[in-house]
């Protein structure tokens, strides 16, 4: 079935005004993208325009039940408190980012149905530009079951994708363009693959930065890598994408292979984080360092006794090499987590999403990596401290974000 025709409305009147000041040969001039962290941000508190995220990818409905302990099979157990709201890794990366003060919109599907009809009310209540998100009359909307198991502190999650999906086709071409029109930046969790691939071929055309989230490999995960500016994926992806045989090995591979990465942050949970940054300036001079050699120095630096989140980084332009994939010039940071007391951790649902959206923030605002990495590790801090994705996700005026 069609879409909503609401959810396909176009800004007619702006953009006939744009095709005739294009024949005029007077379209001003695009939105500069470098502006000074200062000068951004003072606009922001100011009330100015804030930076612009798109974002491409799953939104849902979740279920969220916290139990005792993980049920064993054929069990009946009660749950010990059940809660019912938005998901999806897009949906929560994006709330995170919007709280902080980005403006984001989002390209994805639901359903005319009840969980749909809230993920959409959930995600507008956030300031979320939620126009380009396709509302099928027939179908279900994408919701998850997650299980929250109390004494262990993980969560189990269950997902049943959305019907019918979306398809490229159903994006178009005045649509997709009216979404990047002053877009900063432009995010994938590489779901809904084929529509993303046509949203990131249009935002490369423009010269937009690509952040993608590589969870695990996925259909369509490595057509739209060689588009990304920057990765962010989980701790087991960079050895099972590259069959490396470590982490730092695996990180100098994906920049060896991937060069129009500028950077790949890899998220270890309570471990912290560790990104590799590609230098501006070839350092082919320069003596080689093996990437496993430089981390454990760096671990070596790491403050045990702090319980805030830090960043220790190696020199800048080194030769970083790793045995059998070759080296690249840049530099390696360590970023540390939180260290969040046992009685004030309740959930990690969308931990890694909270911490994408706050790169994502720190990137539109011109954020440098060392302050970056504790900044996205203090945001998804926050966000487990409460049931649920989004529940505990901060504002940016939280006192706990302060410092940054």
């Amino acid at each position: 079935m069609a879409p909503c025709a609401q959810h396909l409305q176009l800004p007619t009147a702006s953009l006939h005004a744009l095709r005739r000041q294009a024949g005029r040969g007077i379209i001003p001039p695009p939105r500069p993208r470098h502006r000074p962290r200062s000068a951004i941000v003072a606009a922001m508190d100011a009330g100015g325009p804030s930076p612009v995220a798109l974002g491409c990818g799953a939104v849902s409905v979740d279920y969220l039940a916290t139990v005792a302990s993980f049920p064993n099979p054929d069990d009946k157990i009660r749950s010990l408190e059940l809660k019912v709201q938005g998901g999806g890794n897009t949906g929560n990366a994006l709330t995170a980012a919007a709280r902080l003060g980005l403006r984001p919109r989002i390209i994805s599907k639901v359903a005319n149905d009840a969980q749909g009809r809230n993920i959409l009310s959930e995600l507008q209540a956030d300031g979320i530009d939620t126009s380009y998100i396709l509302v099928a009359e027939d179908g279900n909307s994408p919701f998850t079951y997650v299980i929250v198991d109390q004494q262990t502190k993980t969560r189990t999650c269950i997902h049943t994708p959305g019907s019918p999906p979306l398809v490229p086709e159903e994006l178009t071409k005045a649509n997709l363009s009216s979404a990047l029109d002053g877009a900063d930046i432009v995010y994938f969790d590489v779901r809904l693959h084929d529509t993303a691939l046509l949203v990131a071929e249009e935002a490369s055309q423009r010269k937009i930065p690509i952040l993608i989230d590589a969870e695990r490999k996925r259909e369509g995960l490595d057509e739209l890598l060689n588009f990304a500016s920057y990765v962010v994926c989980s701790a087991k992806f960079p050895q099972a994408w590259t069959g490396a045989s470590s982490i730092p090995v695996a990180l100098v591979s994906m920049l060896s292979r991937l060069p129009k990465i500028k950077f790949v942050i890899v998220t270890l949970g309570e471990k912290g984080c560790l990104m590799l940054e590609r230098s501006m300036t070839d350092a082919s001079e320069a003596g080689e360092i093996d990437a496993e050699a430089l981390l454990e120095s760096l671990q070596k630096n790491v403050d045990q006794s702090s319980t805030i989140p830090k960043c220790i980084s190696s020199k800048s332009n080194l030769r970083i090499s790793a045995d059998g994939v070759g080296s690249i010039s840049g530099r390696l940071l360590l970023g540390t987590a939180e260290v969040i007391p046992p009685g004030e951790l309740i959930d990690t649902t969308g931990a890694g999403d909270a911490f994408i959206g706050a790169v994502l923030y720190g990137l539109c605002t011109g954020m440098p990596p060392e302050r970056m990495l504790p900044f996205a590790a203090q945001v998804a801090g926050c966000g487990c401290r409460g049931l649920g994705a989004r529940s505990s996700l901060p504002h940016r005026t939280d006192p706990r974000l302060a410092g940054y």
